[in-house]
């Protein structure tokens, strides 16, 4: 089976990276980045569908069977015109507010990092109305993280000064759980470890849509999640889950940015479990 995941930038890694650790040997990849358009989340509606229609019909003709829509802004904006007009598995993203609702004290409170976007579409919105029963989620924008990430910015000192600045008006102590409403997110986990301390947990929806995934399209899934998937040359990255990898649609024949990827790789393994 082969399987299409697509992101407005190298975010939707690290859902790659989560298929690479849940399902078997018997699926494999096309990973497209649509660097050319990076952030979704401050474009308009409009501009996210269309760029995400152009990416299903490029997968497509590419011959996935099921497509991971491995962007919490497109979702919001484009997964249901994208059910509506392509006939094969569509899954999105959402912010994992359910399962962070199921595994907190009622008395503490959830925050939710997204994109503007993500908050501002009725997705969110409809999410919340089913799941927060007792409306202890708060919602916040964190536009330029997807910058710093795509720019490969994750341990700066600029990177923790942003996050303190966004939650200056917040109390940190209130906040049981973190969700990462961004696929980009997952890569200042040690940031937020650091900010938020060892009894916050950090919730990402990367598990929970893989294995939705396993579910949609009878997949088996890997006896050994816990297995360590780190590269350590390009050979061994490019075998692994017979992954093919596109920049808004072209192949990728520039080593630095392949290597680029292996460090984004290695990185998400370094901190899966943070």
């Amino acid at each position: 089976m082969k399987v299409g995941i697509f992101d407005s930038g190298t975010g939707g890694m690290s859902v790659l990276h989560e298929a690479y650790h849940l399902l078997g040997d018997d699926v494999s990849y096309i990973f497209y980045a649509d660097l050319d358009h990076v952030p979704y989340g401050l474009k308009t509606t409009d501009q996210i569908i269309k760029y995400s229609k152009d990416i299903a019909e490029f997968l497509i003709k590419k011959g996935v069977d099921a497509i991971v829509v491995a962007c919490n802004t497109a979702t919001a904006a484009a997964i249901e015109v994208l059910r509506h007009d392509y006939d094969l598995p569509i899954l999105g993203m959402e912010p994992a507010v359910k399962p962070a609702v199921e595994e907190t004290e009622l008395r503490k409170r959830i925050l939710v990092m997204a994109t503007p976007v993500t908050i501002r579409e009725d997705k969110l919105a409809h999410l919340l109305e089913r799941v927060d029963d007792y409306h202890r989620v708060d919602l916040l924008p964190m536009p330029n993280l997807v910058t710093f990430a795509e720019n490969g910015e994750f341990d700066s000192e600029n990177v923790e000064s942003y996050i303190l600045e966004r939650l200056d008006n917040l109390n940190i102590s209130d906040y049981q759980a973190l969700v990462l409403g961004c696929t980009h997110f997952n890569y200042f986990k040690p940031s937020f470890r650091k900010i938020f301390g060892s009894c916050t947990l950090i919730i990402d929806g990367n598990a929970g849509t893989i294995r939705h995934l396993a579910d949609i399209c009878g997949l088996k899934l890997n006896d050994k999640p816990d297995k360590k998937v780190e590269f350590s040359d390009l050979s061994n990255m490019l075998k692994y889950g017979k992954t093919e990898y596109y920049i808004s649609g072209r192949p990728i024949n520039d080593e630095i940015y392949y290597n680029k990827l292996l460090t984004l790789h290695n990185r998400l393994e370094a901190i899966r479990e943070l």
